[in-house]
């Protein structure tokens, strides 16, 4: 299939549409009079399950409602691109068969907009394709029409909002999110009360709504609104059995309120969370993450009592991690980061430097030789190293990080300096000038701002200077 549609987040919106117009060739785009027939030449006939000559003579109609059902099949076995692909094409088609002013037309970009949000995560498109749907409703509801016309204007126009608010959450535009969560809400009290919607759709929606409402207050700096909004994203919850989503509202609420330094709170919520995803799946990557956030709001809480069920949350973390993806996976490299400096700020150096140790092969693997991570790591395996005394061990492991960061950064760079200056200090110890004086034999080492890594002479780089 050629990639008739495929979009770039900043290509204009116009494209995806004037392209699969193509599938109307010979035909004026909505031209209410055009051909019955149209080529689809774009699609080859062993994908529709249709010959070639049974393809090309398929009125447009039919092959409408092809893709139109293809799209949804396409959604449910999740295969996202595909199914953006069919729903332009259906955006085609459908003004090529009802003309440019019907509402099965505005039905089409509403659908196609929900799906560059839902499937893709562009706000863009979503806004674009939903503004085009809302544009044209005004000319799909004369007062004449009939309730079952009224009904599908007011399920579009709730689809239209629940997009562009998704849309301008997802781009910081908060007012306008804001604004079209509120009118979604009042249009599906107005739907469910003319019988558009049923109890079950209605208390779905409320609940996209609160969820979002309350993600909308947060940042704008209103935690009173949003845990009123979680309070009743709780309630619509409640009896449903959709523990992920509960699990999800709980996160949201020890968000909010470690935002505004209630630690207690937060890690109330967050041992909620941590309960409900522990339940689901033991083991598994969201108790690992929420155990992982879990260990560090305990360790920054000022009660010591909190740092033993710290220290177990994040072992907790790293064993989920461990069985659910390889010990190279950044996500576990950056919880057992978070784990050594906890252990640091515990007295537990040595540990400390153990585990320090025993990941830079792995980090040398997953960033690269010359990379931050590598470099923060011999900084901290070298900082431990001179709290313990053991002076001629730090300085080659400082020196090893300021060989990385001079490559990284140059020699001017403030951590640069700051490991320079560590690395002079520690020169100047007796146990270390004496063993470089005999290694050197009175000959003058260049600076370290001027050696070339190992790692570079060996070809072994993979992260570039920054």
């Amino acid at each position: 299939m050629d990639d008739d549609h495929t979009l770039t987040k900043t290509r204009p919106i116009s494209s995806d549409l004037n392209e699969s117009s193509t599938e109307s060739r010979g035909s004026t785009s909505g031209a209410i009079g055009a051909s019955p027939v149209c080529d689809v030449d774009v699609v080859s006939p062993s994908q529709t399950g249709h010959t070639r000559k049974e393809y090309v003579i398929m009125p447009p109609e039919e092959k409408l409602k092809h893709f139109d059902s293809r799209a949804q099949a396409l959604a449910d076995s999740q295969q996202f691109d595909a199914c953006i692909q069919d729903l332009v094409r259906c955006v085609a088609l459908t003004r090529l068969v009802y003309g440019d002013r019907h509402l099965k037309l505005a039905q089409a970009h509403a659908r196609l907009a929900k799906a560059y949000l839902q499937f893709k995560g562009w706000g863009l498109q979503a806004q674009q394709h939903s503004s085009l749907a809302r544009e044209l409703l005004p000319f799909c509801s004369p007062l004449s029409s009939s309730r079952d016309e009224r009904l599908q204007v007011l399920t579009c126009l709730l689809s239209i909002h629940l997009t562009q608010g998704g849309a301008a959450l997802l781009t910081a535009h908060l007012e306008e999110a804001e604004s079209s969560y509120l009118k979604a809400e009042q249009i599906q009290e107005e739907l469910h009360q003319q019988g558009g919607i049923n109890h079950e759709e209605k208390k779905k929606t409320e609940l996209e709504i609160s969820t979002s409402l309350s993600r909308v207050y947060q940042r704008q700096g209103r935690p009173a609104e949003a845990l009123g909004q979680c309070e009743m994203s709780l309630q619509l919850l409640e009896g449903r059995g959709k523990p992920e989503e509960t699990c999800s509202v709980y996160r949201d609420m020890a968000a909010i309120e470690q935002a505004q330094g209630c630690l207690d709170k937060a890690i109330e919520y967050l041992s909620k969370a941590h309960a409900i995803a522990v339940s689901q799946s033991p083991g598994g990557l969201d108790g690992a993450h929420i155990s992982h956030s879990l260990a560090l709001l305990l360790s920054t809480a000022a009660e010591t009592h909190h740092n033993d069920s710290a220290g177990q949350y994040f072992e907790q973390s790293l064993s989920a991690y461990k069985n659910s993806v390889d010990q190279q996976d950044a996500a576990f490299l950056t919880v057992q980061d978070d784990f050594c400096r906890f252990l640091l700020l515990n007295g537990q150096k040595e540990r400390c430097a153990e585990i320090q140790r025993s990941s830079l092969a792995l980090k040398r693997s997953t960033f690269g030789d010359l990379s931050t991570e590598v470099a923060d790591t011999l900084q901290l395996i070298g900082g431990v190293e001179m709290t313990q005394g053991r002076i001629r061990q730090a300085h080659r492991s400082m020196s090893k990080c300021l060989e990385i960061q001079s490559f990284m950064y140059g020699p001017q760079h403030k951590k640069t300096r700051a490991t320079q200056k560590t690395v002079d200090m520690l020169a100047r110890a007796p146990e270390v000038a004496e063993r470089r004086s005999r290694q050197g034999s009175g000959k003058t080492r260049p600076p370290f701002s001027a050696v070339v890594p190992s790692y570079v002479k060996e070809g072994n780089s993979n992260i570039s200077d920054s």
